[in-house]
């Protein structure tokens, strides 16, 4: 049994990368796909995992925040070669609802609720570990950076029910973006290329799934209001900046997708039982989805794309054949940082374009989708 991360991401070579927590054990556990699934247990220290979020550096070296519940400590771990963790802001406080972003340093910013004293607090890293109150009230955080390595969060008020937004810039600015409560449960935020917001969420009082975003003013949408949906929303802009959102249908139990493109079409994914918990989002770069979720019936984390995951198809044409042997040979001898690195060559995932790339596609001439 598992509880999944809260906004997850694909490396540099359109491969998954996901942080859980191992409800058997009580571990925190992160699996990556390099061709096939690798699983790793990240922190056994006590009961932790809970409330897991991942990102992804410049390296693609996976950072992940979570939750004791041993403890209620707000725990970070970040790998460069072996795992690093560390407690953020001392114990005696509970913590909870951590969401994680990096900035383009690749320093951790994180957003959770500090049960403790019932607030939103904000929590960077610049050599030390900074620490902000945002609001005095919790509400389940989603945290995004802006081109500026500013903070935005939205949240939840659990006071009163109503979808918050807080940004920073020299101050916290804090805004209502729906005060239809009870509203705003399962918030996710993503910027667009301007560094506007757009937020999905469930409105509660409805059981809608609506979407919110920011060129001015805020303006309001619902996406779904078929039953009872917009359970655990997660949402990510495309390349032309339209929103996709994944969520959980509670009325049929399954897992949904939405998207627009001039207008919203909506997608079942996956209805074999009772599925769509947890789910959360990420494009690769087609623009194409991949969803991670939860599949309550068997208690398995799962996996869906609309992508074809080839890792030997350095050229993106969903075949392995003589062009990419070429294409891995001309980034022969490179590794990050060398003017001729491209990750996508480096097939092994071992920070080295060689001999062993080549083998590799070699192996795999005339796989195809």
């Amino acid at each position: 049994m598992w509880e999944p991360i809260r906004h997850w991401e694909l490396d540099s070579n359109d491969h998954p990368h996901i942080s859980y927590r191992d409800y058997s054990n009580g571990d925190l556990k992160y699996a990556y796909y390099n061709g096939s699934w690798s699983i790793e247990t990240v922190d056994s220290a006590g009961n932790v995992g809970g409330w897991t979020s991942l990102a992804l550096d410049s390296a693609d070296h996976p950072h992940i925040s979570h939750c004791s519940f041993s403890n209620g400590d707000l725990k970070y771990a970040h790998y460069n070669g072996s795992w690093s963790i560390e407690t953020i802001g001392g114990a005696g406080n509970v913590r909870r609802h951590p969401s994680l972003a990096l900035d383009s340093n690749d320093n951790p910013h994180i957003s959770y609720d500090d049960i403790t004293n019932g607030t939103l607090k904000y929590a960077y890293y610049n050599g030390s570990w900074s620490i902000e109150t945002v609001d005095s009230a919790v509400g389940w955080s989603f945290l995004a950076l802006d081109s500026a390595d500013h903070p935005h969060i939205s949240y939840c008020n659990f006071s009163n029910g109503m979808l918050m937004y807080a940004r920073y810039n020299g101050s916290w600015k804090i805004e209502t973006v729906d005060s239809a409560a009870p509203t705003g449960q399962f918030a996710s935020l993503a910027l667009d290329s301007g560094d506007n917001p757009h937020i999905s969420y469930c409105d509660i009082g409805n059981l809608d799934l609506k979407y919110a975003y920011y060129n001015g003013s805020w303006t309001i949408e619902t996406v779904d209001s078929a039953g009872n949906v917009g359970s655990d929303t997660s949402l990510v802009l495309d390349s032309s900046d339209n929103p996709h959102i994944s969520y959980y249908d509670i009325g049929n139990l399954d897992l949904k997708y939405a998207y627009y493109n001039g207008s919203w079409t909506i997608e079942t994914v996956d209805s074999a039982g009772i599925v769509g918990y947890f789910t959360s989002i990420a494009l690769d770069s087609g623009d194409n989805p991949h969803i991670s979720y939860r599949d309550y019936s068997n208690l398995d984390l799962k996996y869906a794309s609309k992508a074809c995951m080839l890792p030997w198809d350095v050229t993106g044409d969903d075949c392995v054949d003589v062009d990419d042997i070429a294409g891995v040979a001309e980034h022969f001898g490179s590794f990050p940082g060398s003017p001729t690195w491209d990750p996508k060559c480096d097939v092994t995932g071992e920070d080295y374009v060689g001999i062993d790339d080549i083998v590799e596609v070699a192996e795999h001439l005339g796989s195809s989708c």
